[in-house]
């Protein structure tokens, strides 16, 4: 394996390091603590090392990398505002919180969706098993299965409009009103 400043990128690469300390200050500047800053630009340089561009100066990719870390903090923002709300849910206090889904119609919705994830093909149904019903992360699956996060990604992306397909195909408008009256009968190979 070649050396990190080998590759045709190791420009691109420098000039991230070099400026770690300004990338932080901008970070801690719009998030809760240092902890969490430290975390978004590590994962930010992970990825920016697998993507780092071919730009042709050193401010075009210092530019391109605050773009990719306003991205960061926007995700960071979501993901933690999806967590409030369900633990808002989960506690009861949610204001205007419609009521969570029974057990039973849980049940019988999970039911319906793993029986057409095994319809999928093997590698599909592996990844929509671990990301979206297990609760891995993305990055852990890929690790996992020896491929990289985005193309851990990408095959999540087309596992879940692969399933979308078969839902649609096996229970009809049912699974566009979100299965509440599932009738449809799970066959394998649908």
């Amino acid at each position: 394996m070649p050396a990190l400043m080998d590759r045709p990128d190791d420009a691109a690469v420098r000039v991230l390091v070099d400026n770690y300390t300004r990338f932080l200050e901008f970070l801690e500047r719009r998030v809760e603590s240092r902890d969490v800053a430290e975390d978004i630009l590590q994962e930010a340089f992970v990825r920016g090392v697998d993507r780092a561009p071919d730009l042709p100066d050193d401010e075009s990719v210092t530019a391109w990398f605050y773009r990719v870390l306003r991205n960061a903090v926007t995700d960071h923002y979501r993901r933690r505002s999806a967590r409030e709300r369900a633990h808002a849910y989960a506690a009861g206090i949610a204001p205007q919180a419609e009521p969570p889904l029974d057990a039973e119609m849980f049940d019988a919705v999970c039911g319906c969706v793993n029986g057409m994830v095994d319809s999928l093909k093997h590698e599909y149904a592996d990844a929509i098993r671990r990301v979206d019903l297990d609760g891995v992360p993305v990055r852990d699956y890929a690790r996992e299965i020896g491929i990289t996060a985005s193309n851990a990604g990408v095959r999540l992306h087309r596992a879940r409009s692969a399933l979308r397909s078969q839902l649609v195909r096996a229970c009809g408008t049912c699974s566009e009103h979100g299965c509440l009256d599932c009738r449809c009968k799970v066959e394998p190979g649908t």
